[in-house]
């Protein structure tokens, strides 16, 4: 079935959202009541910005015009959607309401316990110059959701929105998004009931729907706009005020596209086929239908190609925890619509569940400086020598962040800058660093153990549930492919554990492997340093599954560089870099291993420590150094570092 909509040209953006913004509070107990819920993940919510964020990851150019309030719950909002691509120049931020939140339980396949807080929020109070004429006119498309028409505030304010959007040539969209509680039907904690019949509501709905060109809902939501139980009836009525394409979702049947005359029958109707998984949480399954459908029908492509994007965005969120971070990118659907009839469990499927991990936005960096003070044995040796206490450690850390942020402002190294900080020293030190926009590292392993042990104790994802998720998972694994195979599975064991507690943290994962310095007892004879080693220890745990997010590797040749290169390309073409490490070698050593890495496009940057900090380090446990000359003197070195990677690199 075409899609003969035509679009208006040169437009900076392919669709506007309009509607609920919020915080969304997912239950993490599964099977539990809200009630008896212990613990909850947050997410960006509201059905409009689910659409606009899902139409972003697909890649579409998009926009939210929308409200939230002056506080953190608004800012993770903003800062979400912007991170997805997301233009949010028209999110005001209205310093007298309070952003809306939800809170949502996920019982049994049939049990979706909601309770919105949407007590006089801050989305209701969306203004007129957030749907300015000149940003309405800058996109093809404008979508809306019920719930903006549902006080007199908000219908003015979208009604003024769909007027801007047809003087201007700009296609307008509703999501019907029937939600009794909000039209103030139910009892304020039933979010979960889905339909009651209200000739009020109905009578609205047609009032609004002469202003629309497409018309999206499920059959419970064509119902209250076309006043009928009867879809057909429905259906009747809504064409009777309106010329609009009207999209049915027909759940596991897949939907409906009616472009003209009403049919006998929904299954006379153009139908697009459904996609058969297994159900885990319903709840933002709408909003994905919607974006996958939008994606293909902003691009002009027929119906049959927009009912297929729809179905299996619809089928992939309905699989997943939560509503906008459920969302797929454009490389996984594709995976998905190839696959989909092996893949009855997408939440399962190893392929696709990395394809989602590794093909979301996320902050790139084609030069990364990492300054590295994890140590922990280091650090106590040096207060040791100093005839310093120990408990001076932590000041002495948290003085590193200042010298990294010292030189991040002098040299300008905005973007550029990562640290990697325990937590038993550095536990203030981390505090400071996280939140600043640096790449942050933190340690798991036990300092020297071989085999790899965890420091925090063996239950890996617990200790990972307690971090901030921005903070990148690094381990340091004394490893060689030649090791005794029992010491070497064991070691193997571990990383693969992490591997998946970091898969299910969200977290990025830096694997740091040196073989160690001599061969263990019963290993093959032979230099552990022997030309390609991390070449083969690499490729061994890529053959196991182990993929990082990043690799922390030593100085090597510039033809095991290249080596190394290749076999990241082959195995991972989603790794976001190689950092080479410093063993505390002198500057001069570390600037001729840098260059060997020239033209090597996986290595990123450096992960340096003890050549940086060590003597100025020493110098201020010995009282030599006040905190401020220590500061300067690690920012220099750090600094100098920097050019000598630049340099030689060019």
């Amino acid at each position: 079935m075409k899609n003969t909509t035509r679009f208006a040209a040169g437009r900076r953006f392919d669709i506007i959202g309009l509607g609920r913004l919020a915080v969304d509070f997912y239950a993490q107990q599964i099977g539990a009541r809200l009630e008896d819920v212990a613990t909850f993940a947050k997410y960006l919510g509201g059905s409009s910005a689910n659409t606009t964020f899902g139409c972003a990851r697909l890649g579409l150019s998009a926009a939210m015009a929308a409200r939230v309030g002056d506080d953190a719950m608004g800012r993770f909002l903003v800062e979400t959607l912007a991170a997805e691509g997301c233009d949010v120049s028209h999110v005001s931020r209205d310093p007298s309401r309070l952003t809306a939140a939800v809170v949502l339980g996920i019982k049994d396949k049939d049990t979706f316990p909601l309770i919105f807080y949407r007590e006089n929020c801050a989305d209701m109070a969306v203004t007129d110059a957030d749907v300015a004429e000149d940003f309405i006119a800058s996109s093809k498309a404008l979508l809306i959701t019920g719930t903006h028409f549902s006080t007199p505030h908000v219908h003015a304010v979208s009604t003024a929105a769909c007027e801007r959007a047809r003087r201007r040539d700009v296609r307008t969209i509703l999501d019907i998004d029937y939600r009794p509680v909000l039209w103030g039907l139910t009892a304020r904690g039933d979010g979960e009931t889905r339909f009651i019949a209200s000739d009020g509501v109905t009578q609205h709905m047609k009032g609004i729907l002469p202003l629309f060109d497409l018309v999206i809902g499920t059959i419970e939501e064509f119902a209250i706009a076309g006043g009928s139980t009867d879809i057909m009836t429905a259906l009747r009525a809504i064409r009777a005020v309106t010329p609009a394409t009207l999209v049915v979702k027909r759940g596991p049947l897949g939907c409906a596209v009616i472009d003209g005359a009403i049919p006998a029958s929904l299954d006379d109707a153009f139908n697009g086929k459904g996609v058969t998984v297994e159900v885990l949480n319903v709840l933002g399954a709408g909003d994905a239908f919607n974006a996958g459908f939008l994606s293909g029908w902003l691009r002009g492509e027929d119906y049959d190609a927009c009912c297929r994007y729809a179905n299996a965005c619809g089928a992939l969120v309905v699989s997943r925890h939560g509503c906008a971070p459920a969302m797929p990118t454009r490389i996984e659907l594709d995976y998905f619509l190839a696959h989909a009839a092996e893949i009855p469990r997408p939440d399962r499927d190893a392929t696709l569940t990395r394809l989602h991990r590794v093909t979301a936005p996320y902050r790139r960096h084609d030069e990364l400086f990492v300054f590295a003070f994890d140590h922990r044995p280091q650090f106590y040796d040096m207060a040791r020598e100093a005839g310093a206490d120990e408990a001076r450690l932590p000041r002495l850390k948290s003085l590193l962040v200042d010298a990294v942020a010292k030189a991040e402002r002098d040299a300008g190294l905005q973007g550029r800058v990562g640290v990697l900080i325990d937590d038993r020293y550095g536990a203030d030190a981390l505090n400071a660093a996280t939140g600043r926009g640096w790449w942050v590292g933190r340690p798991v392993e036990t300092p020297g153990s071989n085999p790899l042990a965890f420091d925090r104790g063996p239950s890996i994802g617990t200790t990972l549930a307690s971090w901030p998720v921005e903070q990148v998972v690094k381990c340091l694994v004394a490893y060689h492919p030649d090791d005794p195979p029992a010491h070497r599975l064991e070691q193997e064991t571990q990383l693969a554990a992490l591997h998946a507690a970091c898969q299910a943290s969200g977290q990025p994962l830096l694997l740091e492997v040196i073989p160690p310095a001599q061969p263990r007892a019963g290993a093959p004879d032979g230099d552990p340093h022997t030309p390609f080693v991390l070449l083969r220890a690499l490729k061994r745990l890529y053959n196991l599954g182990i993929v990082p997010e990043w690799w922390k590797l030593a100085s090597m040749s510039a033809d095991e560089w290249k080596a190394v290169d290749a076999l990241v390309a082959e195995r991972d073409p989603y790794c976001r870099g190689v950092l080479v490490l410093g063993l505390k070698a002198p500057m001069d050593t570390l600037a001729q291993g840098f260059a060997a890495t020239r033209g090597v496009k996986s290595v990123k940057g450096f992960a340096v420590g003890r050549t940086l900090f060590g003597e100025p380090s020493r110098a201020w446990l010995a009282g030599t150094l006040d905190d401020r000359a220590f500061v300067d003197a690690a920012a220099a070195r750090y600094v100098d570092l920097v050019g000598r990677w630049r340099a030689a690199r060019a």
